[in-house]
């Protein structure tokens, strides 16, 4: 199964989104200030999270590491 991730910056809103896998019916869930995690609708599984002031909280755009809190695996056929 070749899972992709979509990734989107909204700079007026400096709002980062991650999402793993297809597209699907889900819901936020606020673990921290400004942060929030995506769960599909059915199945309760972490999708992809969610980033408020997300300029504020890297040192530098051009080196980011994000600690998620949860594993992305990455599968090759």
């Amino acid at each position: 199964m070749n899972k992709g991730m979509r990734i989107y910056y909204d700079q007026e809103l400096d709002y980062l989104t991650i999402f793993v896998g297809e597209p699907r019916l889900n819901y936020g869930e606020d673990i921290s200030e400004g942060v929030t995690i995506f769960k599909d609708q059915n199945s309760n599984e972490i999708i992809g999270i969610g980033i408020q002031e997300f300029k504020e909280k890297t040192n530098s755009l051009n080196e980011i590491e994000l600690k998620l809190p949860f594993k992305i695996s990455f599968f090759q056929n």
